[in-house]
Order: structure tokens, then C-alpha cells, then sequence
């Protein structure tokens, strides 16, 4: 038996291939899918903390608000969060335990809804940059700026859509809850989504806000917290690329700390894609993580050998 501590972040988009198998039936099969990849590191020895993405399904959720308007009462983002962090920790809390029950291991998985706190007096409130929810002609989205006080824009020259801020993570309310379960053998789904957005009142209360959490930052945050070995992050590429799709493509194998901040300064690295990736790997390094990797989920195993994936050092 090892000691590792690995925190790994899966992307809402493993759960969510294309927009052709948004069924909950495709969602159980890839979450399935997913989970053999996590038993064989518990299998292998490893204490493992999952956190995932959720945009496609809040994005349903959205969806389901606009087609039911005027029914029903919208949901709030915070809202949204912690309903995907219930529907997808079910799905990844149940598939892990069918995965370990077949691999004959006593390990036991436990879904946390979790809230990550972030600053009401981030700039990123005064600047909201993320779209969420559904494409709108340029007229409604004025219309909507107008009647719901949203600020609007256009997204990549594909529609007009509402942007809500993106906070940077500051804490992890439940992290002592998530230490606790580790310590106690269980293998912990937490920060689903990046958090359910909270702000801290002077009174010391929590309240959730319209916002959306970077999941890569949240995730560095809870790698950090826990003082994990590894950070380990799977995306839909085995290792990352400078100069990617262009002739001059390059894989990397080992990456230092100076380096990765030179290579996202220099613009190799696509918002959206695997800039904030790159950039919570460069949190928990700095933060003192002792390693981080970025893989594909079937090549996990082997990228903790040291055989695929990009794995990221100090030096």
C-alpha cells in the first residue's frame, strides 16, 4: 500500500461526449467507463479524491429554465451547482462502488455537496466574463439585460448569450469533512463543478452567489488543502502541446514550474481549453505540490508510472 494522495479532476465533458448523447443512459455509461480508470488506482494503493466538471449539465439545467419560463422559477446558478453535484456524485458515487465491489476491494465511495468560498469583493463581479445558458439573437439579449439585469455579450461569434462572474476559489468550506472521510478510508467525490459559489457576510453566514468557479482552481484548491502528493488532471488529449496543430507541434513529457509559466505567457495554451488547466497545475506547484499531471483517462494508470501524460515538477 502506497500513501499517495491523488486528487483528480475529470472534466464535466467525460460524463457528456457530444451533444448527440446528453441522455442520462449515455452519462451512466461514460461515468461507468470512467470509474474502471479510478478503481485501478485504488486497486493499485492510492487514496483518491475525485472532482469533476459540470458545464454540460448546468447548461441542460439552463436550458430546462428557459423552455420552462413562465411555469416554473429559474434556477439560480448556486442552485444548478449543488443539483449537479447531487445527479453526477450519484452517478460517480454509485459507478465506483460497483467498480470496486468487482475488483473485490472494501473501499466505499461518498458523494459530498461542497461549497467553495469566493470574495464578494472580487473584481471578477464587477466584470462578468463566463456565458452560460442558451444562445440569443443580439435582440433578446438586450431584451433580457433589460428585464433580468443580466449583462450580455457575444460568445466566439456564435450568439449572444448571458456572462456571469468567475471568482477566483479562496476556500473550501467542507475540506475538513473531506479530510476526515479520507482519513477514514473513503474515497471522496467533493467540489463537483468547482463549488457551489458561497460569499461570507460579516456576520460570519454563508450565502450562495450567481457565479461560476473555475473547476481546475477549485480542485487546485482542494489538492493544496490536503497537502496531496499529486494533482492529476484528465482532459481529452494524453499529453499537452506547445504549438498545437500547427507544424511545429510539440508533445511534452516533464515539465518545470518556469517552464510552464513561460509556455502559458507565451500563449500555447487556449482559454477555455487547456489554459486553466495550465494555470491550477502552476497554483499547486507554487503552492508547494510536489506534482501534477495531465492525461487522457485511459492513459491514468500508465501516466502514474511514468509512462504517458505530461507530468509537471518545481524544477
Amino acid at each position: 500500500m502506497t500513501h499517495d494522495l491523488i486528487v483528480l479532476a475529470i472534466g464535466g465533458n467525460s460524463l457528456v461526449r457530444d451533444s448527440g448523447h446528453v441522455r442520462f443512459q449515455d452519462q451512466w455509461f461514460l461515468a461507468r467507463d470512467t470509474c474502471r480508470h479510478v478503481g485501478a488506482l485504488v486497486e493499485a494503493g492510492h487514496r483518491v479524491v475525485v472532482t469533476h466538471g459540470n458545464g454540460p449539465q448546468v447548461g441542460l439545467i439552463l436550458r430546462r429554465s428557459e423552455l420552462a419560463r413562465g411555469e416554473v422559477e429559474a434556477e439560480t446558478l448556486d442552485e444548478a451547482d449543488a443539483d449537479t453535484q447531487g445527479e453526477l456524485g450519484y452517478m460517480i458515487q454509485q459507478s465506483l462502488d460497483n467498480e470496486f465491489a468487482r475488483r473485490g476491494l472494501p473501499q466505499r465511495a461518498v458523494a459530498l455537496v461542497t461549497q467553495v468560498e469566493v470574495s464578494s469583493t472580487s473584481p471578477a463581479f464587477t466584470r462578468p466574463t463566463k456565458p452560460v445558458g442558451a444562445f440569443m439573437d443580439e435582440a433578446t439579449a438586450r431584451a433580457r439585460a433589460r428585464t433580468e439585469g443580466w449583462v450580455v455579450g457575444e460568445d466566439a461569434g456564435r450568439g449572444w448569450r448571458r456572462l456571469v462572474p468567475s471568482p477566483e476559489p479562496v476556500a473550501v468550506v467542507e475540506i475538513e469533512a473531506v479530510r476526515t472521510l479520507v482519513a477514514a478510508g473513503f474515497v471522496v467525490i467533493a467540489a463537483g463543478g468547482g463549488g457551489i459559489p458561497v460569499v461570507r457576510a460579516p456576520s460570519g453566514d454563508l450565502h450562495g452567489v450567481e457565479a461560476v468557479i473555475d473547476k481546475d482552481a477549485a480542485s487546485a484548491l482542494v489538492a493544496t488543502s490536503l497537502s496531496a502528493t499529486r494533482f492529476v488532471i484528465t482532459t481529452a488529449v494524453e499529453r499537452v502541446a506547445v504549438h498545437f496543430r500547427t507544424p511545429d507541434e510539440r508533445w511534452l513529457d516533464r515539465v518545470s514550474l518556469a517552464e510552464a509559466r513561460r509556455y502559458l505567457a507565451d500563449g500555447h495554451f487556449a482559454e477555455g481549453s487547456m489554459a486553466p488547466k495550465i494555470r491550477a497545475v502552476i497554483r499547486y506547484l507554487e503552492a508547494g505540490g510536489r506534482e501534477a499531471l495531465v492525461t487522457s483517462p485511459d492513459a491514468l494508470s500508465e501516466a502514474l508510472e511514468g509512462r504517458a501524460g505530461t507530468r509537471f515538477v518545481r524544477v
